[in-house]
């Protein structure tokens, strides 16, 4: 008996290098700072507002457009932070998750032919979407100085031609922890400017910038506004990454488009945990504590590799910490990190793993999203190099 010939819509995807570097990990008992998620628990207060949900019923399935309080809090969260007035009935989808959302909205505007430039390093999930949707994606490399990473908005524009249909962008970006500012959208508003061009915004880690500086939502820009999708996540706003719920702001006639599709990819999101999230979100503290909760873990971090052979990056948001090691080692960053999950039994992710074609820059990323005595053991292991 023949088995049947299943060609595959994604011939060059394979296992992800957090899969593989977690796996790593866990064989040679390494501190995981590779993949990115908290080791620590959300908020007790959470869970009760959850519990309580489920006691009072709330367990068939959702609206597919979310639960309204939730959509409701929402969208007065959005206004109360940046100044933009979204409807929750038509403006405002509960996704499961920041991913699903990624994938929902590039799969409902981008047609086969269409390019879309994505921003490398870039998170993982952006070009399998593009090419399911027959999209072509159009890779444009950050430029890397003595200041971090920064968008080269010259070549963005020269990179956009007549099929251009989508620019994704991400801030605070993983992997590298550089933050867009206002002169960058600025930059960006200059280049979609007059044209049919879509903005796709991936803003996960909204609440995590550091030093003073805000969030440069692209909800802050309503020439932005008016073309965007922009997807957040409460599992990386209330350290429960598990729970895979986020969300998707747009235009009404934009999230038309996105919910056609939606209702046909997962339909609806996790019900009680989206009326736990909705009540608990009636305190701001959570999310407005935020940027001082972690940038206490990223100085804790960086100033327990001053004395080693790394060279820190600027991480000015996320979660994560770039690090060049060309003072420890001439390996390929896929190598190195390898090498330094057996040996030195702390796992980290290649930066180069970020790239749709390979690119080596001898840096791999940390995520420092751990408790503190997670991280001071990494540290006490890393000091040996």
């Amino acid at each position: 008996m023949s088995t049947p010939v299943l060609h595959t819509r994604l011939p060059a995807v394979g296992t992800t290098v957090f899969s593989l570097m977690s796996a790593l990990a866990s064989e040679h008992g390494a501190v995981n700072l590779g993949q990115g998620f908290p080791d620590f628990a959300c908020e007790p207060a959470l869970l009760d507002h959850v519990d309580a949900a489920m006691r009072a019923g709330h367990n068939q399935y959702p609206m597919m457009t979310g639960v309204p309080a939730l959509r409701g809090a929402i969208a007065a969260k959005i206004e109360a932070h940046y100044g933009a007035r979204y409807d929750a009935a038509s403006e405002i989808t509960v996704t499961a998750g920041a991913t699903e959302a990624l994938t929902t909205a590039i799969l409902c505007c981008v047609h086969p032919g269409d390019e879309v430039i994505v921003i490398e390093p870039a998170y993982d999930s952006y070009a399998p979407a593009i090419a399911l949707a027959g999209g072509v994606p159009v890779p444009l490399a950050m430029q890397l100085g003595e200041q971090g990473y920064s968008v080269p908005w010259d070549r963005l524009a020269a990179a956009v031609t007549p099929r251009t249909r989508l620019i994704v962008i991400n801030t605070p970006h993983n992997p590298t922890g550089s933050v867009l500012r206002a002169p960058d959208m600025r930059a960006l508003a200059d280049i979609v400017r007059g044209s049919d061009i879509l903005i796709l915004s991936d803003e996960v880690y909204e609440h995590m910038v550091y030093d003073g500086a805000r969030h440069e939502s692209v909800c802050r820009y309503p020439e932005l506004a008016e073309r965007s999708f922009v997807v957040s996540s409460f599992g990386k706003t209330y350290h429960v990454t598990g729970w895979k719920i986020g969300y998707v702001a747009a235009p009404a006639g934009l999230m038309a488009e996105f919910r056609k599709v939606h209702q046909y990819n997962v339909f609806s999101v996790n019900t009680p945990m989206q009326h736990g999230l909705a009540s608990y979100m009636a305190d701001p503290a959570p999310y407005l504590e935020l940027p001082a909760f972690y940038q206490r873990k990223r100085d804790l971090f960086r100033d327990g590799l001053k004395g080693s052979r790394f060279t820190m990056l600027p991480a000015d948001g996320t979660y994560f910490q770039c690090a060049r090691y060309e003072a420890i080692s001439a390996l390929p960053e896929s190598e190195f990190a390898q090498w330094l999950t057996r040996e030195i039994k702390v796992a980290a992710i290649p930066v180069s793993a970020f790239y749709s074609q390979a690119r080596e820059s001898g840096i791999v990323r940390f995520c420092f999203a751990k408790k503190d005595e997670t991280l001071r053991l990494a540290l006490d292991r890393l000091s040996s190099l």
